[in-house]
C-alpha cells in the first residue's frame, strides 16, 4: 500500500511552503515547485549522457518519482523548504533504464514475491567521525580516544550523534540504538528493518544526513573501512529476515536450535556466492584493509551461530521464533541496491537449487573453510567466473561495474604507498 497519493504530495507542498525538490539519488537534479505538475505526471526529462554509467544514453531519460520517498529536509531553511523524491529512470525508449541499479534490486524483490517470500533487511551502519584541515578538507585526525559503548566525556562526539539521530527521526526513521564503537571517533547508528528495497534507500538517506550533520558541527563522517591501519575498521553489517506474506519467519525451524530448511538452502546459497558477491558488498581498494585477521572483522567463507566467532562471514541469530542472518562483511561503501539484490538473489538460487548448507564453523578450524577475497583483484576474479551475478545486475550494469572496478586496481598498482619508501628505501 502506497504512502503518498499524487495529491498528498500537492497538498504538504503547500502547507509546507517547498519551493524545492531533488530528484534521484545520489546524483540529482533540482526542480522549482513551478514544475510539479510535469514531475508528478513522470514528464521530467534531461540527458544523462555525463552521468557515470548513463554514457551509452543517447537520448533524454525520464524520471520517474516514487511518491513514497518524498522526504522535507529538515537541515534546511524552513520558508521555501527542500524536500526530495528517489526517482526510478526510464530510458528514451520509454522502458526501465538497465543501468538503474534501484530497479535491479526492485526486480529481485518481485521475483521474491513470486516465491512467497518477503525479505526485510536492518543495517548495521559505523563511521568515523574526523577533523577537518584549515582548509576543510577532511583529515583521519581525531582527538577522542573512547572505545565501545563509552560517554561523555570520553566520547566527545555524543552530541554530534544525538543531532544526527534527531535529524533521522524527523525523517521517519525509527532508531534501534546508537553507540560508540570499537575505534576513538568510531560510532554505530542501527535503524529498524524493513521491506529490502526501502531500506536501501533508507542507507542512501542515512549516509547524507550522516555527513550533513556532521558538517554542521565542524566535523567529517567516513564510511571508509578502514581509514587508519591501527583499528578496528567500519562496516555495515546486513541482517536478512525472511517471512511469508503473514508474517511468519520462514528461517525459523520446527524447533530454536535449529533453522528452516528453507533458511539452510538461503544461507547455502549465500555462501555458495559470497566470493562472487564481494566486490558488490566491499566494492573498493580499502574494503580489503578491512577484511584481515585481528580487527573484528570476518575472514573465512563460513556460517557460525555463536557470535564470539569473529572469523566467519555470517552470524545466525535466534530468538525465539525469530530467526536472522547477519552478514558481516559488507561496508559503507557499497551500493546497497546492488549489493543486497546480490545477497538475495544469491539466497534465492541456494532455495531454488536447494543447497545442502555445509557444518558450521568450529573453532580452530580455519584451514577448512575458503577465505574471502584478499584483495580488489581477487574479488573481481570471482566476480566474473560466477555467472549469478552477471544474471542479477544485467549486461550494462555488470560490464560497467567490472570495467570502474578493473580501472580502480589499475590504479591502485602505479601507486608507491608510504609503506614500500618506509619498509625499502634504506634498505635497497
Amino acid at each position: 500500500m502506497s504512502r503518498y497519493t499524487k495529491e498528498d504530495i500537492y497538498k504538504i507542498v503547500d502547507e509546507e511552503d517547498v519551493e524545492f525538490i531533488r530528484l534521484g539519488k545520489p546524483k540529482n537534479l533540482a526542480i522549482t515547485m513551478s514544475q510539479l505538475d510535469k514531475i508528478l505526471s513522470n514528464e521530467c526529462t534531461f540527458s544523462a549522457a555525463p552521468v557515470e554509467g548513463y554514457e551509452e544514453c543517447t537520448g533524454l531519460v525520464t524520471l520517474h518519482p516514487d511518491l513514497d520517498t518524498f522526504q522535507i529536509y529538515p537541515w534546511r531553511p524552513q520558508t521555501g523548504k527542500v524536500a526530495r523524491m528517489y526517482c526510478d529512470v526510464y530510458g528514451p525508449d520509454g522502458k526501465p533504464w538497465p543501468g538503474d541499479p534501484r530497479q535491479v534490486l526492485r526486480r529481485i524483490v518481485r521475483q521474491a514475491k513470486d516465491m512467497g517470500l518477503e525479505f526485510d533487511i536492518r543495517p548495521d551502519q559505523e563511521f568515523f567521525l574526523f577533523h577537518t584541515d584549515e582548509d576543510g578538507r577532511p583529515t583521519t585526525h581525531t582527538h577522542e580516544y573512547a572505545g565501545y559503548s563509552d560517554v561523555a566525556p570520553l566520547d566527545l562526539a555524543e552530541n554530534v550523534r544525538r543531532d544526527i539521530i534527531l535529524t533521522l527521526e524527523e525523517m521517519d526513521f525509527e532508531i534501534l540504538d546508537s553507540h560508540h564503537e570499537i575505534a576513538p571517533a568510531q560510532h554505530e547508528i542501527d535503524i529498524a528493518e524493513g521491506c529490502a528495497d526501502r531500506v536501501a534507500d533508507q542507507i542512501m538517506t542515512f549516509r547524507m544526513v550522516v555527513k550533513t550533520i556532521s558538517q554542521k558541527h565542524g566535523l567529517y563522517a567516513t564510511f571508509l573501512p578502514k581509514p587508519t591501519a591501527e583499528v578496528n575498521g567500519s562496516a555495515m553489517g546486513l541482517h536478512v529476515i525472511c517471512r511469508d506474506a503473514l508474517g511468519k519467519n520462514l528461517f525459523t525451524g520446527s524447533d530454536q536450535d535449529h533453522m528452516s530448511e528453507l533458511g539452510e538452502h538461503f544461507l547455502a546459497g549465500v555462501l555458495s556466492h559470497m566470493r562472487g558477491l564481494t566486490l558488490l558488498t566491499n566494492p573498493i581498494v580499502n574494503s580489503y584493509k578491512r577484511l584481515i585477521p585481528g580487527f573484528d572483522a570476518p575472514t573465512h567463507i563460513s556460517w557460525s551461530d555463536n557470535l564470539s566467532d569473529k572469523k566467519s562471514v555470517i552470524h545466525v541469530i535466534r530468538n525465539g521464533n525469530n530467526t536472522e542472518l547477519f552478514l558481516r562483511n559488507p561496508d559503507g561503501t557499497c551500493n546497497p541496491y546492488l549489493a543486497v539484490a546480490g545477497i538475495l538473489a544469491a539466497g534465492m538460487d541456494g532455495i531454488n537449487r536447494k543447497l545442502v548448507l555445509p557444518e558450521k564453523a568450529k573453532p580452530n578450524q580455519d584451514s577448512d573453510f575458503v577465505g574471502l577475497p584478499e584483495s580488489i583483484k581477487e574479488a573481481i576474479e570471482a566476480y566474473q567466473a560466477d555467472p549469478m551475478i552477471h544474471d542479477v545486475l544485467g549486461d550494462l550494469i555488470y560490464r560497467d561495474y567490472l570495467d570502474e572496478k578493473k580501472k580502480e586496481w589499475k590504479e591502485f598498482r602505479s601507486v608507491v604507498t608510504n609503506w614500500e619508501i618506509n619498509r625499502y628505501l634504506g634498505i635497497y
